[in-house]
């Protein structure tokens, strides 16, 4: 992952109406539980986290053909066991 990374504005809209954090964000990309390559540029970074009494996954999509990478959106699942690999 490059270091430097920017967010698009359907990323920064998403994030907002989703009330997700962008440090929340970072902490995926800097230290993921699990990065899956989805095509040539399209990576996807999962964060495991406990949230209450239930286990939740961050998944962050970005570019990393672009200099900086962008974040392209994210979103949080309940549905650990389906990305989990």
């Amino acid at each position: 992952m490059k270091s430097d990374i920017s967010f698009s504005k359907h990323a920064l809209e998403r994030l907002s109406s989703r009330g997700i954090p962008k440090s929340l964000v970072m902490e995926a990309i800097e230290s993921p539980d699990s990065v899956i390559q989805e095509t040539e540029c399209k990576q996807v970074y999962h964060k495991i986290f406990q949230e209450g009494s239930s286990m939740k996954m961050l998944r962050v999509f970005v570019n990393n053909c672009k200099d900086p990478s962008l974040i392209i959106t994210a979103y949080i699942t309940s549905k650990v066991e389906k990305y989990e690999h």
